[in-house]
């Protein structure tokens, strides 16, 4: 898929920007293999730039929700008692609030752009993180190497980042995984609610709410590739995921844990 997205454009040339009503709602055919939309924009190539959207925006809110996320539920359960209190009830009343009422007060009030949607995105996303980091950090914590690098003076910042960041990193790369694939359906449905990329910059999900209007005139083209490319990464990424949780489980039964 990322090889289809980011390399398939140097060899498949189309223009994504300027539209062509003279050539809109083409069938599958020699020129246009899967077609052209409602706008006469090429299909085949609108899924690869779409999905360098779509891919970018997913793994940019991966990371950085598990960035937050990290230091979020490290830091609360190293230093524990009150901190960890205040820090656990802020994390329970985030989990709480239904995200859709942000997204359609932003879709609102706000023209969404790539930033714009990275930052919501991961504004609602780094709270799972956090509270796996949290339980990892609370065992973590109590184990001897901890204790002993405590004992040699070392400071509460130099712990989390030497120590338990380090051990959480597997684990967190599994949650990345989920995330990604949880943005890509999240972003899909965003266009539903008008906080998708505006036109011209295409996206899966922008491509599967123009489309799904011209489902029931027959233009079956224009809904199906952007539903089989965003299945197909979903299910890539989750059986990724997969791969990762066997090799940290792996990694952690080696260790005695």
């Amino acid at each position: 898929m990322l090889l289809f997205c980011f390399i398939g454009p140097l060899f498949y040339h189309t223009n994504q920007f300027l539209s062509d009503i003279a050539i809109s709602n083409l069938p599958p055919g020699k020129l246009h293999p899967l077609g052209t939309d409602h706008y006469g924009f090429d299909i085949l190539g609108r899924l690869m730039l779409g999905g360098q959207n779509s891919l970018e925006l997913a793994f940019a809110v991966a990371v950085a929700s598990s960035i937050v996320g990290m230091i979020w539920g490290g830091i609360s359960a190293y230093l524990g008692g009150w901190v960890d209190s205040v820090m656990s009830r802020i994390l329970d009343v985030g989990i709480a609030i239904p995200a859709i009422f942000l997204f359609v007060f932003l879709a609102s009030v706000f023209r969404p752009d790539k930033l714009l949607i990275i930052l919501v995105l991961t504004a609602i996303f780094w709270m799972m993180p956090a509270r796996l980091v949290r339980g990892e950090t609370l065992s973590l914590r109590t184990r001897e190497f901890v204790a002993a690098a405590r004992l040699s003076g070392n400071g509460p910042v130099r712990i989390l980042i030497t120590h338990i960041f380090r051990n959480v990193l597997g684990t967190l790369a599994v949650s990345a995984t989920l995330q990604a694939t949880q943005a890509i359906l999240i972003l899909a449905t965003l266009n539903f609610f008008g906080f998708g990329l505006p036109p011209p910059n295409p996206s899966w999900g922008g491509m599967l709410s123009g489309g799904i209007n011209y489902l029931y005139a027959g233009y079956w083209w224009q809904i199906f590739p952007a539903a089989l490319v965003i299945t197909t990464i979903v299910v890539a990424l989750s059986i990724a995921g997969d791969g990762l949780q066997d090799s940290v489980d792996v990694r952690l039964q080696g260790r005695g844990r």
